[in-house]
């Protein structure tokens, strides 16, 4: 049975490696029956069937299986074979890949005759990701776990290792010494793949006319590899788990069939955050779960503005002259103003943009006729990719029309069915009524988790909080005493070509049916009841007396002309 390992001192004693003994990992790769298990069995073992191997169809190897070799202080790792039957591809190949990331010698095993391409697909596709997933993560998780690793800036040292019977093989008929690695990578180079993953590449070939294989070469060349320090120096046991452990966490994230390359054996989508961009549908070029380290989103290309979004930011003209990136935001006053002077003199010379750096910039109202676009004066405007956001508890992506809380212990935003608790939290200022909170801070008792409030900005935007928490518990206590004046009060304020609430049962496009985390919309056009997903649009409808933009559904939306 699978070990289940849950911390570095199991994994060493299960192993069997002494506790001060220093170690390197070997990992063998290959096509499903090719003998990469028996190759393990008779080279390092004497043929003892350490690692399981069978003569039947079915694959006997399923998942990574470990054992330690104490001559060479190895501890070997057996994979599961390529091109086998299995409905877990995808995650099969982002496994080997964490495997190749912790090895120091790397082997393909094939009983081709002749090398195929897909040998030279996999590695070429196995250094492409690794350089750029892996590297830097595995540098990281040297730090955050303090292991004190000594990485190489340079990959595991690469052996493939050949078996024929009928053919000669690879540069068998050239006298100059590494002429096979020289072949090996003319072959890389004509497919347009790289090896600058693996600090070497060497060929080790044998040709079997009659039972038993040679194992000698390529035993030899594995205890050269494995006694040199020139590139990868031994490490301790509990060093591999970890980093192992790290990798798994890290890239642990569901993996979309509809972005796959087929042709790639480790496309970027095994690796890479699976969020897409909310504006333009940009998938995001980082690594999975790179949120938990605080780096944000990000997406190559520009991206498109929308409306309901409004992604567009402002950036002052003059300090992104002098390589400043300075966002301004519309507002009613400057930062010198009283609240009144500022108020008197916003209605009466509208809004202003002040830069930090530059002061007040603009004032829409400025001048009675000829006031010019900030866009073509003093501002450069900038379109910004929107990315989805997530419940903080239970980490489900938000979709339309879902509600949105924030914890009043620790601040973070939550979904429904994870803030669903009251306590009260008097040290946020909340007084002693109970207000909503997250699972974890109800467990806690409302001991904040987040990070700490200033005192200014406690007392300056809380008070206004404060009284809609107010307002909306009393609301919630008398909710049968104002349920039906609420629906008569909108059924006599709606117009009369929408269809009435209580009639909408479903999404009239999508047939979506209405619920507590579903929003009712009505299309301003043709009145019918539509959710979130399908009134995405805005536009003017005049024949209804909507002369700005408003809601309207997708069908309405794509009718030419004037609604």
């Amino acid at each position: 049975q699978p070990y289940c390992v849950p911390d570095e001192q199991s994994f060493v004693k299960k192993l069997g490696v002494p506790g001060d003994q220093a170690i390197k990992v070997l990992s063998i790769f290959g096509n499903t029956g090719d003998g990469k298990s028996h190759t393990l069995n008779a080279a390092f073992f004497g043929g003892r069937e350490v690692f399981r191997t069978s003569d039947t169809q079915d694959s006997c190897t399923v998942g990574v299986w470990a054992a330690y070799e104490p001559s060479l202080g190895l501890v070997l790792l057996d994979t599961e074979g390529l091109l086998g039957a299995t409905s877990k591809q995808d995650r099969r190949r982002r496994l080997l890949l964490k495997v190749l990331a912790v090895s120091d010698l790397v082997v393909y095993r094939t009983r081709a005759e002749r090398l195929h391409n897909d040998l030279f697909r996999f590695l070429g596709n196995a250094s492409r990701a690794y350089l750029r997933h892996f590297s830097r993560e595995l540098q990281a998780a040297s730090q955050r776990l303090g292991l004190g690793l000594p990485m190489s800036s340079l990959g595991p040292a690469l052996i493939v290792f050949q078996e024929t019977s009928n053919t000669k093989l690879l540069g068998g008929d050239s006298q100059t010494p590494g002429s096979a690695e020289q072949l090996l990578q003319k072959r890389f180079h004509l497919l347009g793949l790289s090896t600058d993953t693996f600090n070497s590449v060497e060929y080790v070939g044998t040709q079997t006319t009659s039972p038993p294989t040679d194992f000698s070469g390529f035993l030899e060349a594995v205890r050269q590899r494995a006694n040199s320090t020139l590139t990868r120096c031994r490490r301790s046991p509990a060093i591999v788990y970890n980093v192992l452990k790290a990798l798994s966490v890290r890239f642990n994230g569901e993996i979309t069939d509809s972005r796959i390359v087929v042709d790639c054996f480790f496309p970027d989508e095994y690796f890479s955050c699976s969020r897409v961009c909310l504006c333009c549908g940009a998938h995001c070029t980082n690594s999975m779960n790179h949120m938990k380290d605080n780096v944000p989103h990000q997406a190559t290309g520009r991206c498109r503005y929308m409306h309901q979004y409004n992604n567009k930011v402002l950036i002052c003209r003059v300090c992104y002259e002098r390589g400043w990136e300075v966002t301004v935001n519309p507002k009613t006053s400057a930062s010198t103003d009283s609240k009144w002077f500022g108020l008197a003199t916003y209605a009466w010379s509208g809004y202003v943009l002040e830069c930090p750096n530059c002061g007040v910039i603009y004032r829409s109202r400025q001048y009675w006729i000829g006031n010019q676009d900030p866009e073509a004066s003093v501002v450069r405007p900038e379109l910004k990719h929107v990315w989805q956001g997530e419940c903080h508890q239970c980490k489900k992506p938000f979709e339309e029309g879902d509600r949105k809380h924030h914890c009043r212990a620790c601040g973070e935003g939550c979904c429904d069915t994870c803030s669903s608790k009251s306590i009260p939290v008097p040290e946020r200022g909340w007084g002693s009524a109970a207000v909503r909170v997250c699972d974890n801070c109800f467990r806690t008792g409302g001991e904040s988790t987040g990070k700490e409030l200033g005192s200014a900005r406690e007392g300056k935007g809380l008070l206004a909080r404060r009284i809609t928490e107010v307002a909306q518990s009393t609301l919630d206590t008398m909710t049968s005493a104002v349920e039906y004046p609420l629906g008569f009060v909108k059924e006599v304020a709606r117009p009369d070509y929408w269809v009435p609430d209580h009639e909408l049962v479903k999404c009239h496009r999508c047939a979506k049916p209405f619920s507590g985390m579903t929003a009712k919309h009505h299309c301003r056009a043709c009145g019918l009841g539509i959710c979130g997903q399908c009134s995405p649009e805005l536009r003017t409808v005049p024949s209804r007396g909507w002369h700005h933009p408003v809601r309207v559904c997708l069908d309405c939306s794509e009718q030419k002309g004037e609604l």
